[in-house]
């Protein structure tokens, strides 16, 4: 598996044990609601992907990972059925949890298996690696685009239970329709918006320290990108008044010429973006005329984006049509 390595890792949520005595927590689709009987708690962060009549809701852990193993089908190229298969795998492996307990069959987002090449302990347990080890058996599977998704499942993982995979099969193809850009604005999540003060010292490319590393995990993921929006010791005009540009705080990720295939491309960036919101303290997620805020507003989703009347220029531009922005809490 060379050349996977120096991937982002993604961090652990904090666990939530669900234990069969209502007395500890009730938990309804991803929201706690009571506490001992007592009443109700706090909500907690979460995500939620709606297509169609399918909603699925994901803790912010899982939601980090989802998109985390769909951008890396989106950068190898691969149809969103390779991801929806790989999602559905995930699922019943480990909930799309990266587990790092268990003997040595049972670590990692799909539960792989060393004695069968797929890489150490340590490198199953790095999701990224984890995940085009998965791909990389996969696509060796021939015609396993028109597979059943259970059948692809079993023909890579091999399980004891492999009807098992059919079980997700449908908040997975929902998940990968949202997270590759074929269902746009399906996908967002509600976050607290928390994040502590930061340096504003610009680094070489003069961006702030959060915004390099927004920068470099998506040229991870992603595979090289036309970026823009900053430059060395700062930008001082081409922005609206007030932007976050100014301060080295926002990145542009070109997706030109404006077209299908593009938006496509764009929307799965600007999704994955959001997913990994509350880890990288992202503040806004801007594309195709719609934005996603975080803290009190991310329960809206992506509503419309309203340019400012004073604003000059293409209206594509100024409507981010042909580029996704993203800036981070100052």
């Amino acid at each position: 598996m060379a050349g996977q390595k120096g991937r982002p890792r993604l961090r652990r949520a904090g666990k939530l044990v669900v234990a069969g005595s209502a007395a500890l927590l009730v938990f309804v689709a991803g929201r706690a609601l009571v506490d001992n009987g007592v009443g109700p708690l706090s909500r907690p962060a979460g995500c939620a992907t709606e297509v169609g009549d399918v909603t699925v809701k994901l803790s912010l852990e899982q939601a980090e990972n989802a998109a985390l193993i769909t951008a890396i089908a989106v950068q190898r190229g691969l149809p969103a059925r390779a991801a929806s298969i790989a999602l559905a795998t995930a699922y019943q492996e480990s909930d799309i949890i990266n587990l790092d307990y268990g003997d040595r069959d049972s670590v990692g987002l799909f539960q792989q298996r060393p004695s069968q090449g797929w890489g150490t302990i340590e490198e199953i347990q790095d999701p990224a690696y984890s995940a085009h080890a998965f791909y990389d058996a996969l696509v060796e599977i021939d015609g396993y685009e028109t597979m059943e998704i259970t059948e692809a499942a079993q023909a890579v993982q091999r399980s004891a239970y492999p009807d098992a995979y059919a079980d997700h099969e449908d908040d997975a193809r929902a998940i990968a329709s949202a997270l590759t850009g074929n269902s746009p604005r399906a996908f967002w999540c509600e976050t607290s918006g928390d994040a502590d003060e930061a340096s504003d010292r610009l680094d070489d490319a003069g961006l702030v320290k959060r915004a390099a590393v927004v920068r470099e995990e998506l040229g991870s993921v992603f595979g090289s990108l036309s970026l823009g929006g900053f430059q060395p010791g700062g930008v001082s005009s081409g922005h609206m008044s007030g932007s976050a540009h100014y301060e080295g705080r926002a990145i542009d990720v070109f997706v030109r010429p404006i077209n299908a295939e593009n938006r496509k491309r764009g929307w799965a960036m600007a999704s994955y973006l959001v997913a990994q919101a509350d880890r990288l303290s992202i503040n806004t997620v801007i594309f195709d005329d719609r934005i996603w805020h975080a803290g009190s507003r991310s329960d809206d989703g992506w509503t419309d984006y309203d340019v400012p009347s004073s604003s000059k220029g293409d209206r594509a531009i100024l409507e981010h049509r042909d580029h996704v922005h993203v800036d981070v809490a100052d």
